[in-house]
Order: C-alpha cells, then structure tokens, then sequence
C-alpha cells in the first residue's frame, strides 16, 4: 500500500498566513491575519498533516515564529511539520518539544553537512530535508541564493547518512499556478530511494492525481499553498484522493 500524503501550507511572515511569489518576499499576498484558525480549518476539511513555513525564520536564518507555530501545533490534534531557519539544535528540540512533529532542514544541508547527521542520528523521522532548487541547482537562504551543488547529488549524500524523507521545491514553479514539475521529483525519488514530498506548483487536482500515479516510486505526497486559498482545490477533495490512494 502506498501512501500519499496531503500537506496544505500556511506560510507565516509577520504573524500572518501569506504567499510570495517565488520566494519573492517583495511580492506578498496575505490571505489570512489568523494563521492558528487557518490550521483549525484544514483540519476540519480532513487534513492528515498541516505545513508551516517560517518565512522570516528563512530570512533571518533562526525562527522568528517559534510561538506562533508552537500555538498553531497545539491547537490541532494532526502532526505538524515546519521549516525555516533552522540552523542549531538548540532551535529544533524547542519546536520538536512545543508539539511539532517534524522539523525541515533546508541550508542547513549545503552549508553545515556536520550538524545536518548529527541531526539525523538524533532525531530520526522526526526531521525531513528540504530541497529547493532553481534550474536543477539548491537554493538557500530563503531561496535568496543559489549553491552549486546539484539537487539530486545533495538527496543522494544525506539519503546515505539517514535522511527519509525529502521535500522538493522547483522554485520556478512556486506560486506561479503551472504545476509541479514531476519529472525532477520523481527522479529525486529514484536517486535517494527515500520518500519525497512534492512542493511548488500544486495547482489543479490533475496536478494531484499526476504526482500520486508515483506513489509507488516514492513520491510521498504534495504540499498545496496557494491553489487551497484561491480555491483552485477542494481540501476536502484532494483529502479523498489520498484515502482512496492509500486503500
């Protein structure tokens, strides 16, 4: 049986729910002043997992929202993952100890490899790697730059010190309502042999059922942003369609 996980997203900046275009923090919609009661909503629409982005945490490069996503996780009985900014351990055993379930490592991985298995060896499952790339390459930083270390070399080495689960992020596709770009994610999959979760571009439902035809290759689910807040998908929806991959 393979799973496919839906992820709906709540990007946080300033305390409230908001997208960027691309990473583009001067191009930001803010969809919602009440981020806790956004979680409370998918949830009630059937969500398995609810994603957190830090998005000032990315910035900044340490949290900036660790009580509002504390709060957020405790007002919520589903699991909880986060990125953004994550750069010691000191700031991931205090989310992982406010009530998050699993914490994304994302320059962290390019610039301190090091603390990246010493992680890993620590905690386990409870920690994915996000890998964002820009034309094939990962971006860091808060996608503000560029490294030049290719997406699949990277999943490869931290697959082989521990790492299970990936997060894939095409940032050419992110908010930009094209789709996800399923070849690099699938292949992400076949390179690591480890679950990735699709991330960027998730617009349509026909962009769902596409990612979850890989299920069985790997791909461990998608993280929807935008589409779940213009209304271009139904929580409730694609939520049915991970059940009905699951069975």
């Amino acid at each position: 049986m393979a799973a496919f996980t839906i992820y709906p997203a709540i990007d946080i900046r300033g305390g409230k729910c908001v997208r960027l275009v691309q990473g583009d923090y001067g191009q930001e919609t803010v969809y919602d002043e009440r981020p806790v009661e956004v979680a409370q909503r998918w949830e009630a629409n059937g969500a398995s997992w609810i994603h957190l982005v830090d998005l000032d945490g990315a910035k900044e490069g340490r949290p900036i929202n660790a009580e509002l996503i504390g709060e957020i996780a405790r007002s919520v009985a589903v699991p909880v993952q986060v990125g953004g900014g994550l750069r010691t351990l000191e700031d991931i055993k205090q989310l992982l100890e406010a009530g998050v379930a699993r914490v994304i490592l994302g320059t962290a991985a390019i610039e301190d490899r090091g603390f990246v298995e010493t992680v890993l060896g620590k905690y386990g499952d409870r920690i994915a790697i996000g890998i964002d790339a820009r034309n094939g390459f990962v971006a860091t930083r808060g996608w503000l730059e560029t490294s030049e270390v290719k997406a699949g070399v990277l999943a490869a080495e931290l697959a082989a010190a521990g790492a299970k689960k990936f997060i894939f992020t095409d940032i050419s596709r992110d908010g930009m309502m094209k789709g996800p770009n399923i070849e690099a994610i699938v292949q992400l999959a076949k390179v690591s042999g480890q679950t990735v979760i699709a991330s960027g571009g998730v617009s349509s439902m026909d962009d769902i059922h596409a990612l979850s035809k890989y299920a069985v290759d790997g791909v461990g689910g998608a993280i929807i942003g935008k589409a779940l807040y213009t209304g271009s998908i139904d929580l409730a929806d694609a939520v049915r369609l991970e059940a009905a991959v699951r069975s």
